[in-house]
């Protein structure tokens, strides 16, 4: 396990972690504070809706684990600032509250991205149904409703957390797993409260401020000169009408620009590939055989005609990627575990011996200790867990085939007998890579489920449901498991993790629905030239069409097609982790393009790729011209516009809810059309 080392005045080497050596570490019960937990309900509501508009624009998700644990930071510490100079502070924040706080916003802005109101849930509802034109038969539909949103969620989303609870130590203690992203944050909130880090956090917070007030302004700016469809800056031919046309411009998205400074330069370079791709090259040639390998007669949103290709493609790519992580994340933990296995063959000991005798060493050792004995004291017994999860399965099973009547007491049996397998090997395999796989088990158990049930039968909301089911619980046990080590690593008890975690799955599983209800009722979702395109609700819809209704409904050469980009991605995939074990001396396979962030395009378009691209050439030539401040600053600059344009949101629906309409409408004509226009007017 790495440790952040830092150098004393004297030029010794010492851990961050060593500055806490005397600190009195509080217990679980004053972990979890009232003013921590109205923290995280404030900032959730924040979360909810970042995560909501961005599922429904593209479903690029970036990691928001920092910006949790710098805004938790902001609030508490002005909060605490304030009551200290009063003289009413009984009580100082310290990194296990922070942690606290990081955990619980984490959660319920997981369950927004794990809940389907923008995939597998929406992708039940007539009006997808209709545009992606296929089993639009009262069986296969479900007409969205807030109640038995949040029942759903509310029966399946906790079952996860008690699967895992039992491995903690294993997983943490045993085998040391890294689990990347709750290393990083575990450093981030412990170097906020040292000395020298809350200087930094400080200075962090009010670039933060500043970077959101500008994004906010910036978005209320733009809603002026959005009175009708296709007014505004977020359609500005940026390249020409021509480009606009194939999707490719400028949008003007803050949130976007902001998601590019936070995601690695390859993720957005995979983007604007992908874009090139599809609406550069492919979708016009096969736009030329309109009338021969579809029918010219069809919408351009038929799943018989371009969409076809459009959806099966990307569905392809995705599905090429999940199933190689999925077999090489099997071969890696079964042969890690082996490895581990026999390692610990002649010892059962979990605690880490340090035969080194420097004065480092010796620090290190005291510092592992001291995790691991907090980590051991607020045990969660395994009885507990394990009769947590059969009461909560069982529930869950007699509740779930009330809302959707196609699934059976029996489908959702077998999800949970296999499901505790799959959400171990997930978070195995997110702890060696920091990649969670949930999303591909969740397209797994659409398929299964979607044909054992039927077209007939409803095999379509079948296979959607049990995708809910299925992403649920793997989705949350890797969750959990990457806090808990970021509790290791903090010195926060276990105990307050779960409950904390259980407390943000709780606000998730009703705050994820409303805020998706409130956005639904404002905007018209799920339209592919709308605001909101809502774009997996339509590729969650299609893999179920596919198990139902097998291949042969689809338009001439769109299965070639998608079988070749299917074992293209696996190529990729294969491609990139050859390189990454033979190759080391140039690290080559860093350029390896991303499969299935080339898919997201191939729905879209190249608009988001293109704020996402500008937002990583801000960061690379902000690190050109200092690399310090770039990455002291830059995930700070990258939060606040991410917040600000995306709590913009709010007051933009309530507008249209409220039927106000923006007084401008800036449109862009070409220089024939707009000579018509004239004519007209004139006469």
């Amino acid at each position: 396990m790495g440790k952040r080392l830092e150098h004393d005045h004297d030029g010794r080497v010492v851990a961050t972690e060593e500055a806490f050596n005397d600190t009195k570490v509080p217990p679980w019960t004053k972990q979890i504070t009232i003013r921590s937990m109205a923290t995280s309900f404030a900032l959730s509501i924040v979360f909810n809706v970042i995560v909501c508009k961005l599922n429904l624009t593209t479903g690029v998700i970036p990691s928001l684990n920092v910006a949790a644990g710098l805004l938790g930071f902001a609030v508490v510490k002005a909060y605490t600032s304030l009551i200290s100079k009063c003289g009413l502070l009984k009580q100082p924040f310290n990194m296990q509250e922070n942690t606290v706080i990081q955990t619980c916003v984490v959660a319920s802005s997981g369950i927004a991205f794990s809940s389907g109101t923008a995939s597998y849930l929406l992708g039940m509802s007539p009006f997808i149904a209709a545009n992606v034109d296929g089993a639009n038969t009262p069986r296969n539909v479900k007409h969205l409703s807030v109640g038995w949103m949040i029942g759903f969620l509310l029966s399946v989303s906790f079952v996860g957390l008690f699967s895992i609870v039992p491995l903690r130590k294993m997983m943490i203690l045993k085998y040391k797993l890294t689990y990347p992203s709750g290393t990083a944050t575990a450093y981030l909130i412990n170097s906020f409260h040292t000395p020298r880090g809350a200087k930094l956090a400080k200075k962090q917070v009010a670039v933060l401020f500043k970077s959101f007030c500008f994004s906010f302004v910036f978005a209320f700016f733009q809603w002026f000169y959005t009175a009708a469809e296709g007014c505004g800056f977020s359609s500005f031919p940026t390249f020409g009408l021509q480009a606009y046309k194939q999707r490719f411009y400028f949008d003007f998205s803050s949130t976007y620009v902001g998601v590019g400074m936070i995601c690695p330069y390859m993720v957005n370079i995979s983007l604007l590939i992908g874009a090139v791709v599809s609406w550069g090259i492919m979708w016009p040639l096969i736009e030329l055989k309109k009338g021969v390998w579809y029918s010219a007669e069809l919408s351009e949103s038929s799943l018989h005609g371009i969409q076809g290709y459009r959806v099966f493609t990307a569905i392809s790519i995705m599905l090429g990627e999940g199933l190689f992580h999925f077999v090489y994340m099997l071969i890696k933990t079964t042969c890690s575990l082996a490895t581990h296995k026999s390692e610990n063959k002649e010892s059962s000991s979990i605690i880490p011996e340090i035969s080194e005798k420097s004065p480092d060493s010796e620090i290190a050792n005291y510092i592992e200790q001291r995790r691991i004995k907090f980590f051991l004291e607020d045990q969660i017994p395994n009885p507990v867990a394990m009769l947590g999860y059969v009461i909560l399965a069982a529930i869950s099973i007699i509740v779930v085939p009330f809302i959707f009547h196609q699934l059976k007491w029996y489908h959702i049996l077998v999800a949970y007998t296999i499901a505790p397998i799959l959400a171990f090997c997930n978070a195995y395999g997110c702890g060696l890579t920091d990649w969670s796989l949930a999303s591909n088990y969740g397209k797994v158990a659409i398929i299964i489920f979607s044909s054992w049930v039927g077209l007939e039968n409803g095999g379509v909301v079948a296979g959607l449901a049990s995708c809910g089911v299925m992403m649920s619980i793997v989705s949350t046990a890797s969750d959990l498991m990457q806090d808990f080590k970021t509790g290791y690593l903090t010195l926060a008890s276990p105990r307050s993790m779960f409950l904390s975690q259980v407390f943000g799955t709780a606000m998730g599983c009703v705050m994820s629905p409303l805020v998706f209800w409130f956005f639904y009722k404002a905007y018209p979702i799920g339209d592919p030239d709308g605001p909101y395109p809502a774009p997996y609700a339509a590729m969650y819809r299609g893999i179920a069409l596919l198990g139902v209704e097998g291949l042969d409904s689809l338009p001439k050469n769109c299965v070639k097609l998608a079988i070749t980009f299917f074992f293209a991605a696996m190529a990729l995939n294969i491609l990139g982790e050859l390189l990454k074990h033979c190759e080391k001396k140039y690290k080559i396979y860093r350029f390896v393009p991303s499969p299935i962030c080339m898919a997201i395009p191939f729905y879209l378009g190249g608009y988001f790729a293109i704020d996402m691209g500008l937002g990583s050439l801000i960061l690379f030539m902000w690190e050109q011209k200092n690399k310090q401040k770039a990455k002291d600053f830059g995930p700070a600059v990258a939060s606040g516009l991410i917040c600000g344009d995306s709590l913009w949101g709010i007051p933009a629906a309530i507008l249209a809810l409220a039927g106000v309409e923006a007084p401008l409408c800036m449109k862009f004509l070409s220089a024939s059309v707009n000579k018509k226009v004239d004519a007209f007017l004139g006469n």
